[in-house]
């Protein structure tokens, strides 16, 4: 059976955001993740999660200036001392939170810079990354992202991915499957979930076209749910989707597993 975890980020706008921890736990997830921690103090994090009994399972690592279109540096080559500090920083809050994964957006690809940097610059970024997380007993996850919806990002394709984790030659840094991004780059979901299933520590879903819910759009969830249970995944799967009209509402598709 799936274990789902709501993606506050997308979830629950309906509140203010440390109190869609609350709305979460009511609506029958165990677990949480959202895009940034760094707004808001570890003390506060801390203390939604444990009064709502939840598991922090997802974070990304500070991704440079998000409101000017930065998605990650981990790929330039003039920032690995920016990275490095950034990755101390998740470190600190994965800790304070006790979370178990974090992921490093690679971020959009500079312009000038040759593709051979950049994928360089990527894997001795990720390899440091990965043995640092690997001292606190946190994996470190990467996700392959669709070119539509973030155009320039360096990381696009599920054969990617694989490739720069066999590059990096580190047990801990593992792959994030969002099938939502996936069926927009190149589809043949099934396939590839059970070739990659043992590289893959977390999954994420919406549906396509408009990123809602699942049961929206064209990709058939409930085989691939069904798929999961049958290849024995046992870890999350993020609900990282834009509720179509009301999340509550919107969780009819989940309730056969919430609270379970």
């Amino acid at each position: 059976m799936p274990r789902f975890n709501a993606n506050l980020s997308m979830m629950f706008h309906e509140h203010d955001f440390l109190d869609r921890f609350g709305a979460a736990a009511n609506a029958g997830f165990q677990g949480v993740e959202f895009l940034f921690p760094y707004a808001y103090s570890i003390a506060d994090l801390k203390e939604a999660l444990e009064a709502n009994q939840l598991t922090q399972v997802l974070f990304n690592l500070p991704p440079g200036d998000w409101e000017k279109g930065e998605r990650g540096m981990c790929c330039h080559p003039n920032r690995q001392n920016e990275f490095r500090e950034s990755v101390e920083l998740a470190l600190e809050y994965a800790k304070g939170v006790s979370c178990k994964q974090i992921h490093a957006m690679a971020g959009i690809k500079p312009e000038g810079v040759p593709e051979e940097a950049l994928l360089e610059t990527y894997a001795e970024n990720l390899k440091y990354a990965s043995q640092l997380c690997a001292q606190q007993n946190v994996r470190l996850l990467i996700e392959a992202i669709n070119s539509r919806d973030m155009p320039g990002y360096f990381l696009n394709h599920s054969a990617q991915a694989i490739s720069v984790i066999e590059k990096v030659g580190s047990s801990n840094l593992w792959f994030q499957y969002d099938i939502y991004h996936m069926q927009i780059m190149e589809g043949d979901l099934s396939p590839t979930i059970t070739e990659l299933l043992p590289r893959i520590a977390h999954f994420q879903i919406a549906d396509t076209p408009g990123r809602h819910e699942p049961g929206t759009g064209e990709i058939n969830y409930p085989f691939l749910f069904s798929k999961l249970d049958e290849l024995g995944y046992e870890g999350w799967v993020g609900c990282e989707y834009r509720p179509l009209s009301g999340t509550l509402t919107g969780l009819s598709w989940a309730s056969s597993w919430l609270g379970k």
